[in-house]
C-alpha cells in the first residue's frame, strides 16, 4: 500500500465465535500485542459480545465493530439489529455485504446498498465486502462482478461519505477454504475496484479509499499481500481468533 495516501486497516471478523467471557479473554490477549501498531485495528464481533468487547478494549487502540446491520431504523424485523442501535451503544464500525450474508441470508446488491445507506446515516464506518465466486473467477468475469457490486453498493453515497467506507475485496472461493488469492490477483482486483471509485468520484477519492483484501489472509502471507500497492490491509476471519496470528498480520500492515 501507499502509506503517503492511505492508512492500513486490519479488521477481524469473528463471525459466530466467542461467548462474552471468551471475547474478553481474547481482547485482553490481543491488546498488548498491537499496542504499537502503525495501522488501524478493528475487531468485529457478534452482537452479544459488543458491550463487553467495547469495555475490554477501552483505552486501547483496538476499535470494535459489528458484523451486520439492518437498513430500517426500527420495525417488525425479528432478529435484526439496526444501525441506530449500534450507534447508540458506541459501536464504530460495521461489516456489510459479506458473502456469507449474501449466500445464507439472501442479501442482494440492492439490500447491501440499503444497509450501507443506513450505516452512514447513523455515523458508522462501513466495511463493505465485494467478491466473486469460483466459477466467476474461472469464467474470467471477476472484474465485471466486483464493478457491479461496488457500483450498486455505493449508489447515493457522496464523495464526502467515502471517508467512512472501507472496501474489502473477498474472493468467495478463498473465504475459510485455506485458498488465498495470489498477491498479484489481490492487487489486480483491488486495483479494478479503485478504478471504479476513480470513475465514480475522481482520482483523489480513489487514491484515498482503503481497499482491504480478505480471504484466508494469515500470518504467513500477510507480508506479501500488504506489500502490494492496492492492498491496504485485510479483513481477517479465522486468524483473528488467534491473538498471535492476528498480531502478526497487524505487524505486517504496520511496516
Amino acid at each position: 500500500m501507499d502509506k503517503k495516501l492511505r492508512r492500513a486497516v486490519i479488521a477481524g471478523n469473528w463471525k459466530m465465535n466467542k461467548t462474552p467471557d471468551e471475547a474478553v479473554a481474547l481482547i485482553n490477549e490481543i491488546k498488548p500485542l498491537i499496542a504499537d501498531a502503525d495501522c488501524d485495528v478493528v475487531a468485529c464481533v457478534p452482537y452479544v459480545d459488543l458491550f463487553v468487547a467495547m469495555e475490554a478494549a477501552r483505552g486501547s487502540n483496538l476499535k470494535i465493530g459489528a458484523e451486520n446491520c439492518h437498513w430500517a431504523e426500527k420495525g417488525a424485523f425479528t432478529g435484526e439489529i439496526s444501525a441506530a442501535m449500534l450507534k447508540a451503544i458506541g459501536v464504530e464500525y460495521v461489516i456489510i455485504g459479506h458473502s456469507e450474508r449474501r449466500q445464507y441470508f439472501g442479501e442482494t446488491d440492492e439490500t447491501v446498498n440499503q444497509r450501507v445507506r443506513a450505516a452512514l446515516d447513523n455515523g458508522l464506518k462501513v466495511i463493505l465486502c465485494v467478491g466473486e465466486l469460483k466459477d466467476e473467477r474461472l469464467g474470467g468475469i471477476t472484474e465485471e462482478i466486483v464493478r457491479k457490486q461496488t457500483k450498486v453498493a455505493l449508489a447515493n453515497v457522496t464523495e464526502a461519505e467515502l471517508a467512512n467506507i472501507i472496501i474489502a475485496y473477498e474472493p468467495v472461493w478463498a473465504i475459510g477454504t485455506g485458498l488465498t488469492a495470489t498477491a498479484e490477483q489481490a492487487d489486480e482486483t483491488n486495483g479494478q475496484i479503485r478504478k471504479v471509485i476513480c470513475e465514480l468520484y475522481g482520482k483523489d477519492a480513489a487514491d484515498k479509499i482503503v481497499i482491504q483484501y480478505g480471504g484466508s489472509m494469515n500470518a504467513g502471507n500477510a507480508d506479501e499481500l500488504v506489500a502490494r500497492y492496492n492492498v491496504d490491509g485485510g479483513l481477517i476471519g479465522g486468524a483473528s481468533l488467534k491473538a498471535p496470528d492476528f498480531a502478526a498480520i497487524v505487524k505486517a500492515a504496520s511496516k
